[in-house]
């Protein structure tokens, strides 16, 4: 029994080692979607004069899609192998989960800070972003982007 705890615990300081690289890849990815969000915000809001709130789902629409694909490439890249076979589906997954988290958290928030608090849009939208990061972390991790390349069985992962 004592000869389990240590290969358990390095097991689990490796996972959380990994687990925290890919959370700093998340956060990266992540950063550079709020640039794209934001400038996208502006553009929608500032210069077509959409309403705030179409604006703010267009550009978090944008933003997931330019997200997934930096994760699937980059984030997860150990985990997946992207071709359009595999891919498709995890974007549904990714939109459908981070993406509906992103959207509704979003424009929830927004409609709060913006609408009743009377915050300014764009530092109320990095507030709203912040907020549904780590939910999308959490999901992604265990739902979109699975522990095993796509395609593969598990027997095939264990051998690599």
């Amino acid at each position: 029994m004592t000869a389990r705890c240590p290969t358990g615990r390095l097991r689990t300081r490796t996972s959380h080692k990994l687990n925290f690289a890919r959370w700093l890849r998340f956060n990266l990815v992540g950063e550079i979607g709020i640039g794209v969000q934001l400038a996208l915000l502006f553009l929608l809001k500032s210069v077509l004069y959409l309403n705030y709130l179409t604006a703010t789902g267009l550009a978090v629409e944008a933003t997931v899609v330019h997200n997934f694909l930096w994760h699937e490439r980059f984030t997860w890249a150990d985990r997946v192998r992207p071709s359009w076979r595999n891919s498709l589906p995890r974007l549904l997954r990714f939109n459908l989960t981070n993406g509906a988290v992103s959207i509704a958290g979003n424009l929830g928030l927004m409609k709060i800070m913006v609408a009743f608090k009377h915050l300014n849009y764009l530092p109320a939208n990095g507030i709203a972003i912040t907020f549904c990061s780590l939910i999308n972390f959490l999901v992604s991790n265990t739902y979109v982007f699975e522990g095993r390349v796509a395609g593969e069985s598990p027997r095939s992962q264990q051998a690599m």
